[in-house]
């Protein structure tokens, strides 16, 4: 499933409160998939981390009162807040067990009566909690040893989440991840994601990762270690082509503040690297003051790149909604074409 396919199902799961389990390799945003539908649910969230859990956390403590002639589990850390069940008493939480595979199959087996049953020993948990659980895959060499045959039939569902460029573009509009990155993912789709599990201190292309790219970029790095650092974030190949399309980015022969100033003199590029470009600049300077100087120029670009450049305009900065040449736009044939509404 595509991110956003898996969002979706992951919000219908938690209304019904049926636990999902999500697999996919490392880096491809399972964890932001899990925490945007339950912000979209309203279900507060509750992460766990059974890769360095011990059973004990999913079944309590020994504990016997002075006097006592038998001992009983006392629920702690997790257990016990999942125990006392959400803040709201008409709401849900979401147990959300990340990186279930790398536990221990003694730590799996303890969280396998939580899941089916509801309850461990005396403990019963509320109906409005809701266990979703990830993993990455055995083959992506990440720790990952398996999963119970018993656990793995206790979800109602397993599915493989995959990368899409258009879900991760529209993620990384309105996160701030730098219109250099969102504009080379564009032009080299291929790069997103190209996981290569190995045994050497190397990192590979993957949402994660691109994103510490952009991360980087914030920091302004020396011109004599940038390049290195785009390598280690992920990794030479990847950096090395990232490097030559941000020298191209930032010596564009067209200057983005030219075109706010001139929208219908400026020069149009014919260059789709170029191009790739310029929509991710202007979006990042879209407001509701300069939008209708951007749409100008835009509806002069070639349409796929007039589409891409609009709907990061709204996606990065919603308040361009508010100009009045959104209103007109939004009736022309390539406002239909840009809410989905005309092919």
């Amino acid at each position: 499933m595509k991110p956003t396919q898996t969002k979706t199902l992951l919000a219908s799961c938690i209304g019904a409160s049926l636990p999902v389990l999500i697999v996919g390799k490392p880096g491809v945003g399972k964890t932001d998939i899990v925490s945007q539908a339950a912000a979209e649910t309203r279900a507060e969230l509750l992460i766990s981390h059974p890769a360095v859990s011990d059973p004990t956390d999913a079944k309590g403590l020994p504990w016997a009162d002075a006097g006592a002639k038998e001992a009983k589990f006392l629920p702690f850390g997790d257990l016990a807040q999942a125990i006392a069940g959400p803040k709201d008493p008409d709401g849900k939480l979401v147990w959300f067990l990340d990186d279930l595979g790398q536990a221990s199959p003694a730590v799996q087996a303890s969280f396998m009566q939580l899941i089916l049953a509801r309850r461990v020993g005396e403990h019963k948990l509320p109906d409005s909690i809701v266990f979703v659980a990830a993993t990455n895959r055995r083959e992506d060499r990440a720790g990952v040893s398996g999963i119970l045959e018993p656990v793995k039939s206790r979800f109602a569902s397993i599915v493989e989440m995959e990368t899409d460029v258009d879900d991760w573009t529209n993620w990384a509009a309105t996160h701030n991840i730098r219109p250099e990155v969102i504009a080379f993912i564009r032009m080299r789709p291929d790069l997103l994601i190209d996981f290569k599990p190995t045994g050497d201190m190397k990192n590979s292309p993957c949402p994660r990762t691109w994103a510490h790219v952009s991360q980087l970029l914030n920091l302004d790095l020396h011109p004599g270690i940038e390049a290195l650092a785009y390598a280690g974030a992920v990794g030479e190949g990847a950096g090395a082509e990232f490097v030559g399309f941000l020298e191209m980015f930032r010596n564009l022969p067209i200057n983005p503040d030219r075109i706010l100033l001139d929208p219908e003199g400026a020069e149009v590029p014919t260059e789709p690297s170029h191009l790739y470009a310029l929509s991710s600049a202007l979006a990042s300077k879209a407001n509701d003051r300069n939008f209708g100087r951007i749409l100008t120029y835009a509806k002069r670009m070639p349409q796929e790149f007039a589409v891409l450049t609009i709907r990061d305009c709204h996606r990065r900065n919603p308040k361009v909604a508010a100009s009045p040449d959104f209103s007109k736009f939004a009736a022309s044939k390539l406002g239909r074409i840009v809410s989905g509404q005309e092919d």
